[in-house]
Protein backbone atom coordinates (compact mmCIF):
# COMPACT_ATOMS: atom_id res chain seq x y z
CA UNK A 1 0.00 0.00 0.00
CA UNK A 2 2.78 2.41 0.83
CA UNK A 3 4.55 1.73 -1.97
CA UNK A 4 1.18 2.21 -4.15
CA UNK A 5 1.28 5.73 -2.72
CA UNK A 6 4.57 6.89 -3.11
CA UNK A 7 4.47 6.04 -6.48
CA UNK A 8 1.39 8.72 -6.73
CA UNK A 9 2.05 11.91 -9.62
CA UNK A 10 1.57 14.61 -6.64
CA UNK A 11 0.23 17.65 -7.93
CA UNK A 12 -0.46 21.42 -6.43
CA UNK A 13 -2.88 23.24 -8.51
CA UNK A 14 -2.55 26.97 -8.59
CA UNK A 15 -5.46 28.68 -9.71
CA UNK A 16 -7.77 31.79 -8.29
CA UNK A 17 -11.12 30.23 -9.22
CA UNK A 18 -12.29 28.21 -6.62
CA UNK A 19 -14.81 26.37 -8.98
CA UNK A 20 -12.40 25.41 -11.51
CA UNK A 21 -9.85 24.18 -8.93
CA UNK A 22 -11.96 21.64 -7.53
CA UNK A 23 -13.57 20.44 -10.51
CA UNK A 24 -9.62 20.26 -11.64
CA UNK A 25 -9.22 18.44 -8.48
CA UNK A 26 -12.03 16.07 -8.75
CA UNK A 27 -11.06 15.09 -12.38
CA UNK A 28 -7.40 14.63 -10.96
CA UNK A 29 -8.17 12.54 -8.23
CA UNK A 30 -10.79 10.47 -10.13
CA UNK A 31 -7.49 9.15 -12.05
CA UNK A 32 -5.44 6.20 -10.16
CA UNK A 33 -1.70 7.32 -9.75
CA UNK A 34 -2.10 11.03 -9.76
CA UNK A 35 -3.06 12.84 -6.39
CA UNK A 36 -3.67 16.67 -5.64
CA UNK A 37 -1.51 17.76 -2.66
CA UNK A 38 -2.20 20.98 -2.07
CA UNK A 39 -4.33 24.32 -3.89
CA UNK A 40 -3.02 27.99 -4.26
CA UNK A 41 -5.01 30.64 -5.33
CA UNK A 42 -2.61 32.98 -6.23
CA UNK A 43 1.08 32.54 -7.79
CA UNK A 44 2.79 34.00 -4.10
CA UNK A 45 0.90 31.17 -2.68
CA UNK A 46 1.93 28.89 -5.61
CA UNK A 47 5.34 29.51 -4.72
CA UNK A 48 5.55 28.75 -1.40
CA UNK A 49 3.22 25.37 -1.87
CA UNK A 50 5.88 24.37 -4.17
CA UNK A 51 8.73 24.89 -1.96
CA UNK A 52 6.68 23.34 0.89
CA UNK A 53 4.98 20.36 -0.33
CA UNK A 54 7.62 19.46 -2.91
CA UNK A 55 4.95 18.15 -4.93
CA UNK A 56 5.69 16.13 -8.77
CA UNK A 57 3.98 18.70 -10.91
CA UNK A 58 2.03 22.11 -11.01
CA UNK A 59 -0.54 22.82 -12.83
CA UNK A 60 -0.22 27.18 -12.70
CA UNK A 61 -2.61 29.17 -13.84
CA UNK A 62 -1.58 32.16 -16.61
CA UNK A 63 -2.96 34.97 -15.19
CA UNK A 64 -3.90 35.11 -11.48
CA UNK A 65 -4.01 38.17 -9.07
CA UNK A 66 -0.50 39.46 -6.81
CA UNK A 67 1.45 37.27 -8.79
CA UNK A 68 0.45 35.98 -12.34
CA UNK A 69 1.70 32.68 -13.75
CA UNK A 70 4.72 33.63 -15.61
CA UNK A 71 6.19 35.82 -12.38
CA UNK A 72 5.96 32.69 -10.15
CA UNK A 73 7.64 30.32 -12.43
CA UNK A 74 10.35 32.69 -12.64
CA UNK A 75 10.51 32.66 -8.68
CA UNK A 76 10.58 29.00 -8.82
CA UNK A 77 13.37 28.99 -11.68
CA UNK A 78 15.37 31.27 -9.75
CA UNK A 79 14.47 30.23 -5.82
CA UNK A 80 15.58 27.28 -4.26
CA UNK A 81 14.10 24.62 -2.49
CA UNK A 82 11.35 23.98 -5.83
CA UNK A 83 13.62 22.19 -8.32
CA UNK A 84 12.42 19.11 -8.28
CA UNK A 85 8.74 20.11 -9.47
CA UNK A 86 7.70 20.50 -13.05
CA UNK A 87 5.86 23.35 -14.05
CA UNK A 88 2.35 23.09 -16.77
CA UNK A 89 0.98 26.32 -17.29
CA UNK A 90 -2.89 26.32 -17.80
CA UNK A 91 -4.26 29.28 -19.85
CA UNK A 92 -7.07 30.41 -21.91
CA UNK A 93 -4.84 31.79 -24.82
CA UNK A 94 -1.59 32.22 -24.65
CA UNK A 95 0.55 34.61 -26.94
CA UNK A 96 3.49 32.88 -28.92
CA UNK A 97 5.96 35.24 -26.76
CA UNK A 98 4.02 34.07 -23.47
CA UNK A 99 4.63 30.26 -24.57
CA UNK A 100 8.29 30.93 -25.40
CA UNK A 101 9.32 32.66 -22.44
CA UNK A 102 7.40 30.32 -20.35
CA UNK A 103 9.55 27.33 -21.60
CA UNK A 104 12.52 29.54 -21.50
CA UNK A 105 11.97 29.92 -17.98
CA UNK A 106 11.65 26.40 -17.44
CA UNK A 107 7.84 25.47 -17.57
CA UNK A 108 7.70 22.22 -18.58
CA UNK A 109 4.34 22.04 -20.33
CA UNK A 110 2.04 24.74 -21.38
CA UNK A 111 -2.03 23.35 -21.88
CA UNK A 112 -5.26 25.45 -23.15
CA UNK A 113 -7.88 25.45 -20.25
CA UNK A 114 -10.70 24.04 -23.49
CA UNK A 115 -8.65 20.93 -23.89
CA UNK A 116 -10.08 17.94 -23.75
CA UNK A 117 -9.53 16.07 -20.08
CA UNK A 118 -7.37 13.31 -22.09
CA UNK A 119 -4.69 16.07 -23.24
CA UNK A 120 -4.20 17.27 -19.89
CA UNK A 121 -4.01 13.93 -18.40
CA UNK A 122 -1.33 13.09 -20.72
CA UNK A 123 0.45 16.08 -20.66
CA UNK A 124 1.01 15.65 -16.91
CA UNK A 125 2.61 11.52 -18.18
CA UNK A 126 4.42 13.19 -20.92
CA UNK A 127 6.38 15.48 -18.81
CA UNK A 128 7.07 13.19 -15.71
CA UNK A 129 9.24 11.40 -18.56
CA UNK A 130 10.87 14.17 -19.19
CA UNK A 131 9.68 15.24 -22.12
CA UNK A 132 7.96 18.92 -22.98
CA UNK A 133 3.96 19.53 -23.86
CA UNK A 134 2.97 22.12 -25.67
CA UNK A 135 -0.73 22.96 -26.89
CA UNK A 136 -1.53 19.35 -28.20
CA UNK A 137 1.06 17.58 -28.75
CA UNK A 138 4.83 16.67 -27.14
CA UNK A 139 8.17 18.55 -27.87
CA UNK A 140 11.01 16.43 -27.78
CA UNK A 141 13.66 18.33 -29.04
CA UNK A 142 12.74 22.24 -26.84
CA UNK A 143 15.87 23.82 -28.51
CA UNK A 144 14.97 23.33 -32.17
CA UNK A 145 11.18 24.82 -30.28
CA UNK A 146 12.22 27.43 -29.54
CA UNK A 147 13.99 28.51 -31.73
CA UNK A 148 11.37 27.84 -34.47
CA UNK A 149 8.76 29.65 -32.71
CA UNK A 150 11.25 32.97 -31.93
CA UNK A 151 11.52 33.21 -35.55
CA UNK A 152 8.04 32.92 -35.95
CA UNK A 153 7.62 36.01 -33.39
CA UNK A 154 9.94 37.91 -35.34
CA UNK A 155 8.27 37.45 -38.40
CA UNK A 156 4.85 38.29 -37.15
CA UNK A 157 6.25 41.21 -35.55
CA UNK A 158 7.80 42.37 -38.67
CA UNK A 159 4.18 42.06 -40.39
CA UNK A 160 2.42 44.55 -37.93
CA UNK A 161 2.00 47.39 -38.63
CA UNK A 162 -0.72 48.45 -36.04
CA UNK A 163 -3.00 49.93 -38.83
CA UNK A 164 -0.19 52.48 -39.64
CA UNK A 165 -0.43 53.77 -43.50
CA UNK A 166 2.64 53.40 -45.73
CA UNK A 167 2.99 57.25 -45.05
CA UNK A 168 2.66 56.82 -41.13
CA UNK A 169 5.59 54.27 -41.25
CA UNK A 170 7.75 56.30 -43.20
CA UNK A 171 7.26 59.34 -40.59
CA UNK A 172 8.53 56.73 -37.89
CA UNK A 173 11.15 55.82 -39.40
CA UNK A 174 11.88 59.52 -39.57
CA UNK A 175 11.96 59.55 -36.27
CA UNK A 176 13.52 56.51 -34.99
CA UNK A 177 16.28 58.34 -37.07
CA UNK A 178 16.17 61.22 -35.38
CA UNK A 179 14.72 63.71 -37.65
CA UNK A 180 13.31 66.80 -36.35
CA UNK A 181 10.07 68.10 -37.74
CA UNK A 182 10.99 70.49 -40.33
CA UNK A 183 13.22 67.68 -41.50
CA UNK A 184 10.87 65.47 -41.93
CA UNK A 185 8.73 68.14 -43.97
CA UNK A 186 11.67 68.80 -45.90
CA UNK A 187 12.61 65.15 -46.57
CA UNK A 188 8.66 64.18 -47.93
CA UNK A 189 8.16 67.62 -49.31
CA UNK A 190 5.52 67.93 -47.14
CA UNK A 191 4.29 70.97 -44.62
CA UNK A 192 5.27 70.55 -40.84
CA UNK A 193 1.35 71.03 -40.39
CA UNK A 194 0.91 67.45 -42.05
CA UNK A 195 4.14 66.27 -40.35
CA UNK A 196 2.55 67.24 -36.87
CA UNK A 197 -1.16 65.46 -38.45
CA UNK A 198 0.34 62.27 -39.23
CA UNK A 199 2.55 62.26 -35.46
CA UNK A 200 -0.58 62.99 -33.81
CA UNK A 201 -3.10 59.88 -35.75
CA UNK A 202 0.80 57.90 -35.39
CA UNK A 203 0.61 58.19 -31.22
CA UNK A 204 -3.26 57.66 -31.20
CA UNK A 205 -2.69 54.59 -32.84
CA UNK A 206 -0.18 53.02 -31.15
CA UNK A 207 -1.00 54.69 -27.42
CA UNK A 208 2.10 56.35 -27.19
CA UNK A 209 2.55 60.36 -26.62
CA UNK A 210 6.39 61.26 -27.08
CA UNK A 211 8.86 60.60 -29.44
CA UNK A 212 11.21 58.82 -27.91
CA UNK A 213 8.27 56.46 -26.95
CA UNK A 214 7.55 56.02 -30.43
CA UNK A 215 11.21 55.35 -31.13
CA UNK A 216 11.32 52.51 -28.45
CA UNK A 217 7.70 51.30 -29.26
CA UNK A 218 8.66 50.90 -33.26
CA UNK A 219 12.23 49.32 -32.59
CA UNK A 220 10.64 46.96 -29.66
CA UNK A 221 7.91 45.96 -31.50
CA UNK A 222 9.91 45.21 -34.45
CA UNK A 223 7.80 47.90 -37.48
CA UNK A 224 9.02 47.42 -40.58
CA UNK A 225 11.02 50.37 -41.32
CA UNK A 226 12.49 52.41 -43.68
CA UNK A 227 16.31 53.08 -43.85
CA UNK A 228 16.24 57.29 -43.96
CA UNK A 229 19.16 58.63 -45.50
Amino acid sequence: MDNKRSQNIRIVIADDHPIFRDGLRRLLEAEPGLKVVGEASDGADAVKLARQLKPDIMLLDLLMPRTPGLEALRDLSTGTGANGVKVILLTAAAEKHQIVEALQLGARGVVLKDSATQLLLKSIHTVMTGEYWVGRESVSNLVQYLRTQMQASNEESRQKKFGLTPRELEIVSAVVAGYSNKEIAEYFKISEDTVKHHLSNIFDKLGVSTRLELALFAVNQGLPLRGIP
